[in-house]
């Protein structure tokens, strides 16, 4: 069974947050048009998916951090650095 073996900060965990990321992002756009005076129904809606992104965006972040303390990275590796500090 897929879902016994499904691990959130794994490899299908970071395609389903790039492909949830992808999908919300496409219609996360109208919280911008907070100035023209979108009717309140529609005004939740675009609010509702910019909260939801935040998930996927966390379980992405979160799969990188996994990836970096499950590898064999050296600590003065001056790009582990980099990479730490842009997230």
């Amino acid at each position: 069974s897929i879902s016994a073996n499904f691990d959130a900060f794994g490899f299908y965990g970071l395609l389903f947050a790039m492909f949830s990321i992808v999908c919300l992002g496409s219609s996360v756009w109208g919280h911008h048009m907070f100035t023209v005076g979108l009717d309140v129904k529609t005004a939740v809606f675009f609010s509702s998916v910019t909260m939801i992104i935040g998930v996927p965006t966390g379980i992405k972040v979160f799969t990188w951090l996994y990836m970096l303390l499950n590898s064999s990275v050296n600590v003065s590796d001056p790009v582990l650095w980099w990479v730490v500090s842009f997230i």
